[in-house]
C-alpha cells in the first residue's frame, strides 16, 4: 500500500470507497441521498486529497485536510477519513492518518482537530487516541445513527 496525493484521475475510485460509507449515514453527518457531484466538491474543495492505493492503483482509502477554520484559526487543520468497506481492518486508516498528520505538519499546521467523530464509531475513536487524540468534549444526541438512534458527537483534538 502506497499513500500519496490524490489526483483527478483517482475520483473514480475515491468514490468508490466514499460512496458506501456516505450512503450507509453511519459516521458522516452529510446527507446519504448526496450525490456524486455534490460529494466531489464536499471532499474535494479547498482541501488537500490523499489517497491509499494498492500494488495496482486501485483506492482504498482516502483523505482530505484543510483549515478547520479561516484567517484566525487556520492553523488548525480538520480532516476527514474513508477506508473503502473491503479495505477495512488492513491498515489503510492508519496509513492515511500518519500521512496527513505528516503533511499537516509539514504545510505549517499546530494541531488537528476532528470536529464531529461520532461516539459509536469504536474503530475511529480507538484509531485516534491511539495517535494521540484527546476527546475535548461530546455533543450529546447530535448523531442520528440508522441503527443506535441519537449518539454524540465527539470533538477531538492533538498538537502536531
Amino acid at each position: 500500500m502506497r499513500v500519496r496525493a490524490a489526483t483527478s484521475e483517482d475520483w473514480a475510485g475515491i468514490w468508490r470507497a466514499l460512496e458506501p460509507v456516505l450512503r450507509a449515514g453511519e459516521s458522516y453527518t452529510y446527507p446519504a441521498d448526496i450525490t456524486e457531484s455534490d460529494a466531489r466538491a464536499m471532499w474535494t474543495t479547498g482541501a488537500r486529497v490523499l489517497v491509499a492505493v494498492d500494488r495496482g492503483g486501485a483506492v482504498l482509502g482516502t483523505a482530505r485536510y484543510l483549515p478547520n477554520h479561516p484567517g484566525a484559526g487556520a492553523h488548525v487543520a480538520n480532516a476527514s477519513f474513508v477506508v473503502a468497506p473491503e479495505a477495512g481492518g488492513q491498515g489503510v486508516g492508519r496509513a492515511l492518518a500518519h500521512a496527513v498528520l505528516d503533511a499537516a505538519r509539514a504545510d505549517g499546521y499546530r494541531a488537528m482537530q476532528f470536529n464531529a467523530v461520532v461516539e459509536t464509531n469504536e474503530r475511529a475513536v480507538r484509531l485516534w487516541t491511539s495517535l494521540g487524540f484527546t476527546v475535548l468534549a461530546t455533543v450529546p444526541a447530535a448523531f442520528e445513527h440508522p441503527r443506535h438512534g441519537l449518539v454524540g458527537l465527539h470533538i477531538m483534538h492533538r498538537t502536531l
